[in-house]
């Protein structure tokens, strides 16, 4: 069974331009593939580039305006040529520039604003002897300008400036966009993300010896192991590998690891994306990022792709389970079956893809041709459990008592994230209580976590805590007298999450299949708060929410999907996929299939209440215990209930 992938470094990304991640390519010098240069990113360069020109622009002309004289009139400057207040005059025809030696109040303009460097126009007409004023106020008339004038290679770079900024610019995006590799973005010109290495092929790699209790499985996928490694074997005799690999099952099942285990098994590289990357708002986009997938994957082949959740992009397009019409979505799903369809069994690429939703895939995506064989992951059994668990523990620190038999047995239902989880939170709890290993204490009491969640410490009246003990006491009682029924493993009143108090039962064997009298049994069961508190209090209390709609389901299920109910008959008059009316179910069906649930539960709720009321010495015998303890483990409560533990011949060796 694959374990959980959390605790496996991750492929990784050649950029941020693409949406999938690679795992055991080749070095740079020796990857084969298209040497051109990667297109720039245009938009990004034209908006540095419209940047540095407007700076540029307010940089030069802020020069301009700090070295232009203020323009005053002849009157002005006879007026400080009068005071003496002239330092000196450059002349050319009637036009006059100079430098005051205070500065003066510039004419007509607010108070504050001053100018010591001027320039003025001699008018024609003036009969004035302005040399000999010069001279009396020891002016300096000069021969060159008194504001000097831009030269020729002021000029020069104050009208070509910007545009070889611009040159400069580009030059350096084009350099920066080079030594990452390609591609457009901020990753690519490694101003928001580190350079990423192509790694190397002994390192992140997976294989089939971090998997574990699927063995089943492991045979199926090694098929496409030994094709990649030996082709020539079976082109021999004229096989043809499969095109495509569809695992499913349900979450944490380790699909994903699975694949990857696969490729590292192989000794290929591995692509892998989730389905959702390749989506965008822009049309066309996602068939575009698939075509790349597949060119860069034939390109390295032998090689592996993977697609996580195809289910997103591979929907049916047409019929009930259609969401409607998403040009983005179907032009990517037929871009995917193009490319399938462009294999010819000598590339050496092989396409996985994993789902926990197969039933709502398009038929052109499943038929033979694609995805030629569909692979489905289980939730493993208690010895698959027991392997998982070894490969999870493996780095961890283990004490003496640690059973992981015993803890595989009473974990059934559980997947490899699921026991992943379980590990570690038992070494976080060592970890908190300063232990230098891990005991089966410390894996219980994370197994009570993850099951029955966190306790919540909070005050409760003892009215309400006394009707809770009477709640899960009638869980208790009517899980240990019902034939059949799961062993009660655990009763508490303590808070934990949203439920005031937790009754655990869990089967000693991984269980497949339900008849009808279990099925019965858990209804009962499930009732078995509402009949308690019916019996002690003769009212119920909204504690009984979540075992109602439990119930409900259970018996909607056995009479619209199960055909355990003679009326409705063997017929599926349900649908997980919504509105069975849209499937053709006609109402009086569904009249029908209610009427049944409601004559299923009403039967349940009597048979709870007469047990109850035939076992109340025993019911009251747990609440006791319950006030006192406030958690009763699986001896406690079936001592408090006055009933033996079930025989030791129907249990399995963990119990006995």
């Amino acid at each position: 069974m694959p374990q959980d992938e959390s605790s496996k470094p991750k492929p990784q990304r050649e950029n941020t331009a693409q949406p999938w991640r690679t795992e055991g390519l080749p070095t740079k010098p020796d990857a084969p593939g298209d040497s051109r240069p990667p297109r720039p990113p245009w938009w990004r360069l034209l908006a540095w580039a419209l940047v540095v020109y407007l700076a540029s622009f307010l940089l030069f002309s802020m020069q301009d305006l700090t070295s232009t004289p203020t323009t005053v009139a002849y009157t002005e400057f006879q007026a400080q040529v009068q005071a003496h207040n002239v330092k000196d005059i450059y002349a050319k025809g009637n036009t006059i520039q100079g430098t005051l030696k205070d500065a003066r109040q510039v004419p007509g303009e607010p108070e504050g604003r001053t100018y010591t460097q001027f320039a003025t126009e001699r008018p024609t007409f003036a009969q004035d002897d302005l040399m000999a004023a010069l001279s009396q106020g020891d002016a300096v008339v000069r021969a060159t300008p008194v504001i000097e004038q831009r030269g020729p290679i002021a000029n020069f770079l104050l009208s070509f400036g910007p545009m070889l900024l611009l040159i400069g610019v580009y030059v350096w995006f084009y350099r920066r966009m080079m030594r990452s590799g390609g591609g457009g973005g901020l990753g690519a010109l490694g101003m928001g993300k580190k350079k990423i290495e192509a790694v190397d092929p002994s390192q992140v790699r997976v294989t089939f010896d971090d998997v574990a209790g699927i063995d089943e499985v492991e045979r199926e996928v090694a098929e496409v192991v030994d094709f990649l490694k030996n082709p020539e074997k079976y082109r021999r005799l004229g096989a043809k590998p499969p095109r495509g690999v569809l695992l499913t099952g349900e979450p944490g099942t380790g699909k994903t690891l699975l694949a990857r285990a696969t490729a590292g098994e192989a000794g290929v590289p591995f692509f892998s994306a989730s389905a959702s990357e390749f989506i965008e708002m822009i049309v066309g986009v996602g068939a575009q990022r698939v075509r790349d997938l597949f060119a860069e994957a034939r390109k390295a082949a032998p090689a592996i792709i993977f697609i996580d959740e195809i289910d997103t992009i591979g929907r049916s397009r047409g019929g009930a389970r259609s969401m409607g019409g998403n040009d983005e979505r179907e032009q990517t799903l037929n871009q995917v079956l193009t490319e399938m369809d462009g294999f010819d069994g000598s590339e050496g690429v092989v396409v996985m893809a994993a789902t926990n939703r197969s039933d709502v895939l398009d038929a052109a995506l499943t038929r033979p041709g694609r995805f030629d064989r569909i692979i489905t992951v289980h939730a493993p059994d208690a010895g698959g459990r027991a392997q998982i668990l070894r490969v999870h523990t493996r780095d961890v620190p283990l004490a003496p008592d640690v059973d992981l038999t015993a803890v595989a047995h009473a974990t059934p239902g559980m997947t490899g994230a699921s026991l992943a989880n379980l590990v570690n939170e038992a070494a976080i709890l060592a970890a908190q209580q300063g232990e230098a290993h891990v005991t089966q204490a410390d894996l219980m009491r994370a197994l009570e976590k993850v099951q029955l969640g966190v306790a919540r410490d909070v005050v409760i009246d003892p009215a309400e805590l006394r009707r809770t003990a009477y709640h899960e006491a009638g869980h208790a009682l009517l899980g240990m007298l019902q034939p059949g029924a799961d062993p009660v493993r655990k009763v508490s009143i303590i808070p934990r999450g949203q439920a005031l108090g937790v009754t655990l039962s869990t089967p000693d064997a991984d269980r497949y299949g339900y008849d009808e009298p279990y099925l019965r049994g858990r209804i009962i069961g499930a009732l078995g708060g509402w009949a308690a508190e019916q019996t002690e209090y003769g009212v119920t209390t909204t504690g009984v929410d979540s075992d109602l709609q439990q119930v409900t389901n259970l018996a909607r299920n056995m009479v619209g999907r199960w055909g355990m109910s003679d009326k409705v008959g063997a017929i599926t008059a349900l649908s997980n996929d919504g509105d069975p009316r849209i499937l053709g179910i006609s109402e009086a069906t569904l009249a029908a299939v209610d009427d049944e649930a409601r004559r299923i539960i009403r039967e349940c709720q009597a048979d709870a209440l007469r047990i109850l009321s035939e076992n109340r010495q025993r019911l009251d015998g747990i609440v006791t215990a319950l006030l006192e303890h406030e958690t009763l483990d699986e001896p406690q409560a079936y001592a408090a209930a006055g009933l033996p533990r079930p025989a030791s011949e129907e249990r399995t060796p963990l119990e006995k």
